[in-house]
């Protein structure tokens, strides 16, 4: 019990710190001047993830890191079967997990019933910090599911699994950013993670651009399924964000956003409609 609630925290505190250092660094150094004002925006978004947060409680009572113990614990898994050194198994898990990540991303994309709630994360008409957790709660909840099965399967390692979930919530907060990096730095850091630049050409209303960078920790997926693009169109400053559908502001609003997968426009399917380049 103490080691679980020592993970939560851990959990806990490097997603506060990593947002705030994100929030302090868009501040001071923003990549794109916003035309609508974060109080049009972040209220709802803060309020998503708060959420979100509260019925993952709710319907899974075991977390990801207790089932990874319990799974270590009955010998469960992929992993635990083969009885692996932890050395292989702590790296090997986290890259799966990032994986399955990727390749979920891609399928809420070509399935149009998970893309009616996966388009409320593009629908934001602005790209910043906050966008990195705003997520529809049916999403987080198929994606919860389909995480805990993952590691139920593998037999994921209860450290790896702490550390792909501290990743993955730093990432996400992180290539979500508003933040201006030297192009030296962010060509160097594509190597090894997703940057902003990187992932806001996933946020264009192009379609094309929709359909590329698809990964949140990990940039070498989308070279290897070929969904990469280095560049929108239209440059980091001229681009459009968001999608065609649900454009108004009054959008942006709590009650809105979580119905829009109920509303018009549902049909709208970027991963069927032209595949990247």
């Amino acid at each position: 019990m103490n080691s679980l609630s020592s993970s939560e925290g851990l959990r806990l505190a490097a997603f506060c710190a990593v947002l705030a250092g994100m929030l302090l660094w868009e501040l001071l150094l923003p990549r794109r001047v916003h035309s609508i004002g974060r109080t049009a925006r972040w209220p709802s978004n803060i309020a998503v993830v708060v959420i979100d947060t509260l019925l993952v409680r709710l319907v899974f009572p075991i977390g990801t890191i207790a089932l990874a113990l319990v799974a270590e614990t009955n010998g469960w898994g992929l992993f635990n079967a083969l009885r692996l050194p932890q050395w292989l198994t702590v790296p090997a898990g986290i890259i799966l997990l990032d994986l399955a990540i990727y390749l979920q991303h891609v399928l809420f994309h070509w399935v149009p019933a998970l893309w009616r709630f996966h388009r409320m994360h593009h629908a934001d008409l602005e790209f910043d910090v906050t966008t990195g957790v705003r997520f529809h709660p049916v999403e987080i909840l198929l994606s919860m599911a389909i995480k805990l099965g993952l590691i139920l399967a593998l037999g994921t390692p209860a450290l790896a699994v702490l550390g792909f979930e501290v990743l993955l919530s730093a990432t996400s907060l992180f290539n979500h950013g508003n933040v201006r990096l030297p192009e030296r730095a962010d060509r160097a850091l594509r190597w090894l993670i997703v940057t902003p630049d990187m992932h806001r050409v996933h946020h264009s209303i192009v379609t094309r651009e929709t359909n590329s960078n698809f990964g949140f920790n990990l940039p070498w997926w989308d070279w290897l399924f070929k969904t990469y693009r280095d560049q929108p169109a239209a440059g980091h400053l001229g681009m459009t964000i968001g999608i065609e559908q649900f454009r108004e502001v009054a959008e942006q609003r709590l009650d809105r956003m979580l119905t829009q997968p109920f509303r018009a426009g549902a049909q709208h399917n970027p991963g069927q409609r032209q595949p990247a380049e």
